[in-house]
């Protein structure tokens, strides 16, 4: 998958991550950009095309499908964060927020877009998933169940994808200086250090891409013993 000449639809394209995609792929040649936001006037990077898209809402998905009828690649990157234990009392609640959109939403794109894709060559998917996909904690450990979740949702449309040329290329990566990680006191990359290595990786055309040193440190981990994921995390 090259960037360059190509079309992309990007989810959650307005801010953070979404908009350093959007931002990439345009200094990368694509030839076309629809930025996918659930308020299309929030988006005001010049160069893209604005899409209302609301990955929660099978309307606007499947109404975005028929308007990119020309979509090479496809970045599953809308997602929510809500701090809270599994044991709290909107535990239930939060959790089927996250999932609707980390998880169903993702699946929701994948699907509307397969027919796409395949139409245009095979073309390929990018899903943003975490470092959280290996490893929990109290404060995220439902945002962290989620992204275990993207993790193998990916693993499975690669596998079914494959038959028609589409690649799928999973990203994970620790802490991001976006909006989304305000609240957090840790190391964090910027979103231009994570779209680069995962635009480099697509091009390569590997299926999975570990954008920082933690997120590589900690899949080495899962092999430990006792596994990084059994640690104990505050």
């Amino acid at each position: 998958m090259k960037l360059d000449n190509a079309t992309l639809l990007i989810t959650g394209a307005n801010r953070g991550i979404g908009l350093a995609f959007a931002k990439a792929a345009l200094a990368r040649g694509a030839r076309k950009v629809y930025a996918g936001a659930r308020d299309p006037k929030s988006v005001t990077l010049p160069g893209v095309t604005p899409l209302r898209l609301d990955v929660n809402s099978p309307a606007d998905v499947a109404a975005a499908a028929e308007a990119a009828g020309d979509v090479t690649l496809v970045i599953n990157n809308a997602g929510i964060a809500q701090f809270g234990g599994l044991l709290a009392a909107d535990a239930e609640d939060r959790l089927r927020q996250q999932l609707e959109t980390n998880v169903f939403g993702v699946l929701r794109v994948s699907r509307a877009f397969a027919p796409v894709l395949a139409a245009n060559g095979g073309g390929a998917l990018l899903n943003v998933a975490s470092v959280a996909s290996w490893i929990s904690s109290p404060a995220l450990a439902g945002y962290a169940l989620t992204k275990s979740a993207t993790w193998s949702l990916s693993n499975g449309l690669r596998n079914e994808l494959r038959g028609q040329n589409t690649q799928v290329l999973t990203l994970h990566m620790a802490f991001v200086d976006t909006d989304m990680t305000q609240g957090i006191t840790m190391p964090k990359s910027t979103p231009e250090q994570i779209v680069a290595r995962a635009f480099d990786a697509l091009e390569a055309g590997a299926d999975e891409v570990l954008a920082d040193e933690m997120t590589q440190q900690v899949k080495l981990g899962l092999s430990a013993q006792p596994g990084v994921y059994l640690q104990a995390r505050d």
